[in-house]
């Protein structure tokens, strides 16, 4: 077995911890540490320094020296924020990657996003209008789905808040892709990955809530990191 580790789990859009709710007992089962933070995605007035807040908070709480921060999609706006030490590794989980700098907001532009998202949708065959359904939910079981917390919106402030950071932490740096992602398809997001911090994005089977959809999968790489 591997040394203990602690891992905090840094959700998407809306800040909802139950997005991580099958991969934190996966990682406490392994012997290690795990907690999911919950974000106030509906608050008007918490933009990406909160979240910074929250996040770091979770990180001394665990008491640890070596701790994995784990960010899914807008959450990737949190991580250079909140990296501090004893944060020892990032793992980007279909992520929105920044650039000192930048807000949510422009990140899609900046990125090409859209365009890369409807051209996989002509290419493989699925609706180019966006809809949950489609580019969220498609491979997530209907037993998760029923046992889930309401999705919750997220607030302009975030969108809006600039991540303010210099660079990149000296630690290392890991992307994961879902291969079956609708809404950050993989190719864009393993471009966005080598462009943005030079690093290979590792593709692992599932769309873009791994979490929900290949929990097994995703706790096996982050445990052999």
């Amino acid at each position: 077995m591997t040394e203990p580790r602690a891992f905090v789990l840094v959700p998407g859009a809306g800040g909802v911890a139950w997005y991580w709710h099958r991969v934190v007992p996966l990682l406490r089962e392994a012997g290690h540490e795990a907690v999911a933070v919950d974000l106030p995605g509906p608050d008007p007035a918490a933009g990406l320094p909160e979240y910074a807040r929250l996040v770091r908070a979770a990180v001394t709480s665990l008491g640890k020296t070596d701790v994995v921060l784990v960010a899914q999609s807008l959450g990737g706006f949190t991580t250079p924020l909140a990296a501090a030490p004893p944060v020892s590794a990032i793992v980007l989980v279909n992520a929105m990657i920044p650039v000192p700098g930048e807000t949510p907001d422009a990140w899609w532009e900046d990125t090409g996003q859209p365009e890369a998202r409807l051209e996989a949708a002509r290419r493989y065959g699925y609706a180019t209008g966006f809809d949950v359904d489609t580019y969220f939910l498609h491979d997530v079981p209907a037993e998760v789905l029923a046992s889930g917390e309401e999705p919750r919106p997220e607030a302009d402030a975030v969108f809006e808040s600039v991540c303010d950071f210099s660079a990149w932490p000296p630690i290392p740096v890991a992307v994961v892709a879902g291969a079956d992602d609708r809404f950050f398809p993989v190719q864009f997001q393993q471009r966005l990955a080598w462009d943005r911090i030079g690093v290979t994005a590792d593709v692992l089977p599932g769309g873009h809530l791994i979490a929900l959809s290949q929990p097994h999968a995703l706790v096996k790489y982050l445990l052999d990191l």
